[in-house]
């Protein structure tokens, strides 16, 4: 199963809206077929285990990270592949949510006489797949917002220099979040202020660059920014509210930016309930905030941050620093944002923290 959480693992940022699966199949003690979900979500990993495992299949034990399909979409149910192939036993980690599936691929399996196990690492599927389980429960992608600060929370200097707080361990590991994620998402003020590519620069790793999107109200990003310039390349949205001039939005449209309205909320600025309701219903699944100080703030205050992703480095910048997030209201710790660790690492000489909201 481990074996088919790392193939999982591997396929996220790839294959929205699908979930990321793997499944390993297991006959006498050998490994004979492994697959994941394919890039665009086709095949899915079973039918691709089974196509490398042929007729060594029958009577196999097959190991899934998700309860396998029993719905009919562009290719036939997961659950009829492993029983036409003649598999003996499936070990799932994790129900699907998904109201076309929810247990009824399992109840398929065990109908036709196979062996159904289900729990076998139950809490590290659920995770690599919290993505697709947010957007299918909530409607919305799952939101991790990624900060790299100086030890009192600063992520510039009061004159705004930001490069490089972290170093270069650091930055990696930012960038293979960046590759894990379907889309990276900033708001205006950071589009900009670092007139940034926001994509991912790992050698070997360029073609895993996620869709990139802008919350731009008022659509002040300029048509010679490095996002709308490479839009031909790496597929870029705008959210935006209603009200923009029909030059400008035809402007962007021609280089490529794709422009997305939704509603406003009662202060005027793009409802963020809105855009994220959209990009779910769009297929994304997980989002990577590298926002400013005011993004992160709006998010935090509207509870909309799933997950942080926070690199620290060892100095300190004071209190004309920008800070992390800018003021969103809190009068008691007990209306606080909170978070537990999931995870934490040493990179070089900063401290990487991965975090969940309780």
């Amino acid at each position: 199963m481990e074996a088919a959480l790392g193939l999982a693992r591997r396929a996220l940022g790839e294959v929205w809206p699908n979930p990321a699966v793997g499944c390993v199949l297991v006959k006498d003690g050998r490994v004979v077929g492994r697959g994941s979900t394919a890039p665009g979500g086709r095949p899915h990993a079973e039918t691709a285990a089974l196509g490398k495992a042929g007729a060594a299949a029958r009577g196999a034990t097959a190991f899934v990270s998700l309860e396998p399909c029993s719905h009919h979409g562009q290719t036939g149910p997961c659950a009829d592949a492993l029983i036409a192939a003649g598999v003996a036993r499936v070990v799932a980690a994790v129900e699907d949510p998904d109201p076309r599936v929810s247990g009824r691929g399992l109840a398929r399996l065990r109908d036709a006489g196979l062996q159904v196990e289900l729990g076998l690492c139950a809490e590290a599927a659920a995770e690599i797949n919290a993505g697709f389980f947010c957007r299918v429960c909530h409607g919305r992608p799952l939101v991790t917002l990624k900060v790299a600060t100086s030890l009192d929370a600063r992520i510039a200097t009061h004159g705004g220099e930001s490069k490089w707080i972290t170093g270069a361990a650091a930055r990696a590991a930012g960038h293979r979040l960046r590759a894990e994620a379907d889309a990276i998402l900033v708001g205006s003020g950071t589009a900009l202020a670092d007139n940034p590519e926001l994509t991912c620069r790992l050698p070997g790793m360029e073609h895993r660059s996620p869709l990139r999107v802008v919350i731009d109200g008022r659509l002040r990003l300029p048509l010679t920014s490095k996002l709308v310039a490479t839009a031909h390349l790496v597929p870029t949205w705008v959210i935006t509210h209603g009200g923009n001039g029909v030059e400008r939005l035809n402007a962007l449209a021609d280089c490529g930016v794709e422009v997305i309205e939704v509603s406003a909320a009662d202060d005027g600025n793009t409802d963020l309930f809105a855009a994220f309701a959209e990009l779910g219903r769009r297929g994304l699944t997980r989002v990577l905030v590298e926002g400013g100080a005011h993004l992160s703030a709006a998010l935090l205050r509207a509870g909309l941050v799933d997950r942080l992703a926070w690199f620290r480095a060892p100095l300190l910048l004071g209190g004309d620093g920008v800070p992390v997030a800018s003021g969103f209201g809190i009068d008691r710790l007990g209306d606080a944002p909170r978070f537990d660790r999931l995870a934490v690492a040493e990179l070089g000489g900063d401290l990487f923290e991965y975090l969940t909201r309780v």
